[in-house]
């Protein structure tokens, strides 16, 4: 049942949507800025490449952490004053980034940035409900997470685009000040959010037994595994695979983030009816996308084409997903978003540090045929769930 009542009105609640909206968009932008530039950090900093990918994965692992211990911990506090504290240490996150001067400054300005991943994902997969009335709570929540398939898909072009432009410090400097404005955003169109209840560790638990929940979480686990496995090294994919020069990096991944959020929209469209189904077409294009690299991905153009069915197919995964956690858990809404946010950056954390290992240990290109081992695994498990006794429709 939604909580939408006296806490803020028809007429301003969709403004405070987009403005959750857009602290999940800073968040998940600022952890996906390394991807775009990770070539040039790591030159600027004297690391390999592979240990370069540590600025993905540690981050992602913390979050995998904190998501949790955000919600239990956040006890009966207003989750208005959470975010915006959470905005906060964001700023200062990406301020350190910015100044940098050695690996173990940045990642410890990425432990930071881990924990408000975990914390303002957690905080805000639960909060559409207390927004929007009842019936405007699945758009509500495709609003707030298409916040994390923008970034996801937009993240990496803005970082690799900015820092040709004027250099990898700035884009942090940049994503400093954007979080900023979505804080000052924050303070004025949010209203406040008590919790007449808190979350404790009991409620987790009981979820653990919850077997829908459990196979949308390895479902989750699969899917993001298989896509930062090779995604993590895309800019050195595109160079030695696909042969693009340098200057043209940031051009087309820029258009492979307009593919991204055309597939979160397609999949917007279809997931709240035909979940499964939406979720089998993104594995399928998983699959499909290591097998394109290695039969037309060897020029510009099977490159590009190539890179552009990427971004259709994983644009669609955090909404397709976490529509699954909602029909999975409808009355423990901010804990399975918790559940998620922790499994999807173990996802993220696992795929970057295997494929760095993979990177520095075998070759490049043995990324992709991992990625696509684990999307048919993904898309497997989700055809036995269609054919299951409890399945998501």
């Amino acid at each position: 049942m939604t909580m939408f009542s006296s806490l803020t009105s028809v007429r301003h609640a969709w403004t405070a949507v987009i403005a959750v909206g857009l602290a999940t968009f800073s968040v998940v932008t600022t952890e996906m800025l390394p991807v775009g530039l990770l070539t040039s950090i790591a030159a600027s900093l004297n690391i390999s490449t592979g240990t370069a990918g540590l600025m993905i994965s540690l981050p992602a692992l913390l979050a995998a952490l904190f998501a949790p211990f955000v919600v239990i911990a956040a006890g009966g506090i207003d989750r208005r004053w959470i975010l915006c504290g959470l905005l906060g240490l964001l700023v200062l996150a990406n301020l350190a980034c910015a100044l940098a001067s050695n690996l173990l400054v940045m990642l410890a300005a990425r432990i930071l940035v881990g924990f408000c991943m975990g914390g303002i994902w957690a905080i805000a997969g639960g909060l559409a409900a207390r927004l929007v009335p009842e019936k405007a709570v699945g758009l509500a929540t495709s609003v707030i997470f298409g916040g994390v398939a923008a970034a996801s898909v937009l993240g990496v072009p803005f970082g690799a685009f900015m820092g040709d432009l004027i250099g990898w410090r700035w884009a942090f400097g940049s994503m400093a000040l954007f979080s900023a404005g979505v804080l000052a955003l924050h303070a004025v169109v949010i209203p406040p959010l008590p919790v007449a209840r808190s979350t404790d560790t009991r409620q987790f638990i009981a979820q653990f037994g919850n077997r829908t929940l459990q196979r949308g979480l390895l479902i989750t686990l699969l899917l993001v595994t298989s896509h930062f496995v090779a995604f993590t090294f895309v800019r050195p994919l595109l160079i030695t695979v696909a042969g693009f020069e340098t200057q043209w990096i940031g051009v087309v991944l820029f258009a492979y983030g307009l593919a991204g959020l055309a597939g979160n929209f397609l999949s917007g469209i279809t997931a709240m009816r035909h979940t499964t189904f939406t979720l089998m077409g993104i594995a399928a294009g998983l699959v499909l996308t290591p097998l394109l690299f290695f039969t037309v991905g060897h020029s510009v153009i099977g490159g590009s084409a190539t890179l552009l069915f990427w971004g259709l197919a994983y644009g669609g995964v955090s909404v397709g997903l976490m529509t699954w956690m909602i029909k999975a858990a409808p009355r423990a809404v901010e804990i399975a978003a918790a559940l998620y946010v922790g499994v999807f950056n173990v996802g993220i954390a696992l795929g970057s540090w295997v494929g760095g290992e993979i990177v520095d240990r075998l070759a490049l290109t043995d990324t992709l045929w991992l990625a696509c081992g684990l999307a048919v695994v993904a898309l497997l498990t989700l055809l036995a769930a269609g054919r299951g006794e409890n399945q998501i429709q």
